[in-house]
């Protein structure tokens, strides 16, 4: 009894302790919004964890706990739509979670525009309307929907613009005006086709962009990983791949069961040279992909494949273990409809001159001819298939010569 009584006492105490450290009517009196509400970010910090370590059931629980505690606040439906949109981050192909994704961001939306009316504070709702139409925006021309796609990406940037320049209220403005001065420059570089659509636009500045994607980094709450998301990305685009290296090490330190974040890790530190690192965490990748953990399937399996290949073929000369990671790589470029990828392309070229070291040259000219099929005329595999097929044919034009003679 007395047992029963020192718990129900010590129970008593740690509600007490919790109620002393955070009372929510205290913080919700002072805070006028969510975004800088400290209150918020402690009961939402577990949630959004576990989201991108890619444990949706869970997170899901705490989200729909602050769901019933901001019943009319579009933050907690945004949360949720962001966790289905990284279950879509792995394999970009997979629709499964669009009409949901989709649905939890026009709640936002809906949620953020009677916020909008109703508040003199319009940077909030200006963030969420801006984030969800992003999302919505970003799917769509995933899924090829370019008129979705257009009518979501101008009302984002609409919703950006009012926030631009406002970071002093919050860190997490600063996310919009550096995605949008890096990408208004990346865009028409990369697609020149674009160029008269974006010159109604104001111009970007990558170099500014990159710096405050990186402020945002370092010093928001919500749009922190997301901004490392894109950072990896952009850091491997600007060849600066020691940075993308470093990133994505951290973030699987973060978040060792985030599929894209192990993934970009083993990417940078096999471009970097790294191998032994590259080749650990690729075994790591297949071991998660063959046991179907969440988010790891056939696009970290052929990157983590290749990886394994390359070394063992390369560095090991274990040609047995690198035919079977070659193999393993065309395989799963084959289930994730990649044949015409670097991956898929790079592991038949190699299939192709471990054939040639077995002396088994018919295979061979079969793998070079596959990538001749698939390959795009100035790529690497293509001028390096085209001249091992030319080569053999001289040295079988110089055999009959001999024969001959």
């Amino acid at each position: 009894m007395n047992k029963i009584l020192l718990t129900v006492w010590l129970f008593g105490l740690t509600a007490l302790a919790h109620a002393q450290l955070y009372d929510p009517s205290a913080f919700d009196k002072k805070y006028d919004g969510l975004l800088k509400h400290p209150g918020v970010q402690i009961e939402s910090a577990e949630a959004i964890n576990l989201m991108y370590n890619y444990k949706f059931y869970e997170a899901d629980k705490e989200f729909r706990w602050l769901r019933v505690r901001y019943p009319r606040h579009p933050m907690p439906y945004f949360l949720m739509g962001l966790a289905e949109w990284w279950k879509i981050v792995p394999n970009t192909d997979v629709t499964d979670y669009d009409s949901q994704c989709i649905a939890y961001m026009d709640t936002t939306i809906a949620m953020a525009e009677k916020l909008y009316d109703d508040s003199e504070n319009k940077l909030e709702p200006s963030f969420f309307l801006a984030a969800a139409y992003a999302f919505k925006g970003r799917l769509y021309s995933e899924r090829k929907k370019w008129t979705k796609a257009t009518f979501a990406g101008k009302n984002a940037l609409k919703y950006f613009e009012k926030c631009k320049g406002n970071a002093d209220f919050s860190p997490e403005l600063l996310f919009g005006d550096g995605m949008y001065n890096y990408y208004a420059q990346w865009i028409p570089e990369n697609y020149p086709l674009l160029k008269p659509i974006l010159m109604f636009f104001p111009k970007g500045n990558k170099v500014n962009g990159i710096k405050e994607l990186e402020k945002t980094a370092n010093s928001a709450f919500y749009t922190r990983v997301e901004a490392r998301y894109f950072l990896v990305q952009i850091y491997s685009m600007e060849n600066q791949y020691d940075k993308a290296y470093e990133m994505s090490k951290y973030m699987y330190e973060q978040y060792p069961d985030n599929p894209f974040f192990e993934r970009y890790f083993a990417r940078s530190a096999f471009v970097t040279g790294r191998l032994a690192e590259a080749e650990r965490i690729s075994k790591d990748i297949l071991a998660k992909v063959d046991r179907t953990q969440a988010g790891y399937e056939g696009v970290s399996g052929r990157t983590a494949a290749y990886i394994l290949a390359y070394v063992n073929h390369l560095f090991y000369k274990n040609l047995p273990e690198a035919k079977v990671n070659y193999q393993k790589a065309v395989e799963y470029a084959k289930q994730t409809n990649s044949t015409n990828a670097g991956y898929y392309l790079s592991s038949v070229v190699g299939l192709a001159k471990i054939a040639n070291e077995e002396k088994n040259y018919d295979l061979a000219q079969t793998y070079f001819k596959e990538v001749l099929d698939k390959a795009e005329r100035k790529s690497s595999q293509y001028k390096e298939a085209k001249k091992a097929l030319d080569d053999a044919k001289k040295s079988r034009r110089e055999e009959r010569r001999k024969r001959k003679e």
